[in-house]
């Protein structure tokens, strides 16, 4: 394992912004693994430091087969983590929304551009992501429909679902869309949780890398074959929003089978303590994401359930 600098930013204001990467083999660029761009993705570094542990020791072993380098990024965005926000925190702004980048635009511009010099060029792009609401998903491998991307390649992560979404225009300044379009094939992988470390999750994502790594020759490693995905595709997900603001308490998770008119959750009032709302399943189907924060507001996405199409 080598251990370098990628990029530097000098701050007058606080410690110069240093970005890590840990690279493992040597020779032709094979896979870069992404981690925390933002303030409050506790996870994802979590993740990427038990992969660069677990890298360090398969290394170690001879378990990387020759002719490949491994990139990993834990961090990007370090300064908005030391103070808990999810963006940068100088303006607000999002550096997954600034690829390629400009080197001589603003910070976070900046940021990206000297970030994706360095991880661009890889036939495997890996990110550990999370999503704009905060909420729990499936874990699950997640893909934009560039005309570039490979949902064959997606399954040999061995997860349950692969899901695949029309890109929106903010979406042209995202990493995950940057690395397909200059020709890296591109995966978002989404756990249970962004705040908060789940080790159980995070486990379930750490041997999705490793498989995927084995599977595409560049590690030597066994393990049990995992899932053969359901390819999915994001308007194949029903909506469910909240049909007021309040104290929010689910009764259905990820993963659990719905039927329509099963509860699935109950909004409280605030200040009065009882029961303003329930929430029920419209359709039958399997939960793909459940809003999780302790408050909601009116008309907010509270799930999104893989509608059950019954032939």
């Amino acid at each position: 394992m080598t251990k370098e600098t990628l990029f530097t930013l000098p701050s007058p204001y606080r410690d110069t912004l240093n970005v890590t990467g840990y690279r493992f083999g040597r020779g032709e660029k094979s896979v870069c693994i992404m981690g925390a761009m933002r303030g409050n993705e506790v996870q994802q570094l979590y993740i990427c430091a038990q992969l660069v542990h677990t890298l360090e020791q398969f290394e170690k072993r001879g378990m990387l087969v020759k002719g490949n380098e491994i990139l990993v990024v834990p961090s990007v965005n370090h300064y908005s983590m030391n103070i808990g926000k999810r963006f940068w925190a100088m303006d607000n702004s999002d550096i997954n929304r600034m690829y390629p980048g400009y080197d001589r635009g603003e910070t976070t511009q900046r940021i990206a551009a000297g970030i994706f010099e360095k991880v661009q060029g890889y036939h495997y792009g890996i990110q550990f992501a999370s999503f704009y609401m905060p909420g729990d998903f499936i874990p699950h491998v997640r893909m934009m429909d560039t005309g570039f991307q490979s949902t064959s390649l997606a399954n040999l992560f061995g997860l349950p679902y692969v899901l695949v979404r029309k890109p929106r225009p903010y979406d042209t300044g995202t990493l995950n869309y940057n690395w397909q379009i200059w020709d890296t094939n591109a995966f978002s992988i989404y756990t249970k949780e962004t705040d908060h470390i789940d080790q159980e999750s995070a486990r379930t994502a750490i041997v999705s890398v490793l498989r995927f790594l084995s599977r595409m020759g560049i590690l030597k490693y066994h393990c049990h074959s995992g899932f053969i995905a359901s390819i999915i595709q994001d308007d194949e997900l029903r909506p469910v929003q909240s049909p007021c603001g309040g104290i929010f308490t689910r009764i259905k998770h990820p993963g659990d089978e719905v039927s329509y008119g099963d509860e699935l959750a109950q909004i409280t009032h605030p200040l009065e303590g009882y029961v303003m709302q329930h929430i029920y399943a419209p359709c039958d189907g399997i939960v793909f994401f459940s809003h999780s924060a302790p408050l909601i507001n009116e008309q907010t996405t509270a799930f999104r359930i893989i509608r059950r199409l019954h032939g």
